[in-house]
């Protein structure tokens, strides 16, 4: 079982974004220091919901700041940046951490970001099968060249090379490149390629084992080996709230979370005015505590132990900031590496 955080830079009503950034590096200390397995961050523009508008750069920065615990991006939006710079981020992150960062890819939504960016609203709803082919052919190839709808360009040298061998390794595979799933086309699309897939948090066992089923179906009609269907690592995201009483930490949650959520979801801007229907935030968050290790330390191994069980999947990215205070977030983080994880070794 890997247990690993998920790192949104949520800035809760009455705190301003540096305080929801200092959050995120000290929860990502904490994390280290406590056993963690790995730390997922998140990525938003415009928005209070997270205010990180880039996530390979606080990966950057975490990296230096860490020597054991991996760092990836939860996710990367491609519609919003050219596959080929975020291809050299990646591999630049991968070479210099000795192979600890994970590159989390995904479609993000028809938000107000594709007018700003200048990718708009045909490179969210068709363009991201081109983009994630160019991504992963740079990230294996030695030279490049953009045959697509949205990029042509003249093949050109890849450099640094994302594949070359690492200190101790002899081969050299470039970085893990996990895909954030929502659907059943980008289910595929996953598969396809073989990578594995990035599950959210607001979706249940059932719908989760649902999408591991597509998944592993749709990558063994495609060709891949059963071996590595069997050995995809799947990563399910999720709260994570430990206190010594079961209503201790849901309390926690629902006096916190509805706020932030209000807030950070209700500043979301559609790129084409497009209806939205943003989900009640006491009834989200009470959802969240039902699902997820929202709870005592053994409530908590118990439902990551069954979610594995349902589902296939063993590793975990847990949103452990849902308190919006510092304290309270580094006593969670620590609790559950020290805690919840002996728990399910």
């Amino acid at each position: 079982m890997r247990v690993g955080t998920f790192v949104l830079a949520a800035q809760f009503p009455g705190q301003g974004p540096g305080e929801a950034l200092h959050r995120a590096i000290r929860s990502t200390e904490v994390a280290e220091e406590s056993g963690l397995d790995s730390v997922w961050l998140a990525e938003h523009h415009f928005v209070p919901y997270g205010v990180c508008p880039s996530a390979v750069t606080l990966a950057a920065l975490l990296l230096g700041r860490t020597r054991r615990i991996r760092v990836g991006t939860a996710v990367s939006v491609l519609p919003t940046q050219h596959p080929v710079t975020l291809g050299e981020q990646a591999a630049l992150l991968h070479l210099t951490s000795g192979g600890r960062f994970t590159l989390g890819v995904g479609r993000g939504g028809p938000w107000v970001d594709l007018e700003v960016f200048g990718g708009g609203l045909e490179a969210y709803e068709k363009g991201f099968p081109e983009s994630l082919e160019l991504l992963l052919d740079w990230l294996g190839k030695p030279r490049v060249a953009g045959r697509g709808e949205r990029y042509g360009f003249r093949e050109v040298a890849v450099v640094p090379r994302a594949d070359e061998p690492l200190a101790g390794d002899g081969e050299g595979s470039g970085p893990e490149v996990v895909v954030a799933c929502t659907s059943p086309g980008t289910v595929k699309l996953a598969a396809e390629n073989g990578l594995p897939m990035l599950l959210g948090m607001h979706c249940g066992d059932r719908e989760k084992a649902d999408m591991v089923a597509l998944w592993r179906s749709t990558a063994l009609a495609a060709g891949r080996s059963p071996e590595s269907v069997r050995e995809a690592g799947h990563v399910s995201a999720g709260v994570a709230q430990i206190a010594d009483r079961p209503e201790d930490a849901v309390e926690t949650l629902v006096k916190a979370m509805p706020g932030w959520l209000r807030q950070g979801l209700d500043a979301h801007v559609t790129v084409d005015g497009r209806h939205r229907v943003m989900r009640d935030p006491v009834a989200y968050t009470e959802l969240l505590c039902g699902l997820h290790p929202v709870g005592p330390p053994r409530l908590a191994a118990d439902r990551l132990a069954a979610t594995a069980e349902r589902t296939g999947i063993t590793r975990f990215a847990l949103l452990a900031e849902g308190s919006g205070d510092l304290t309270a977030t580094e006593e969670n983080v620590a609790r559950l590496g020290t805690e919840v994880l002996p728990l399910l070794t």
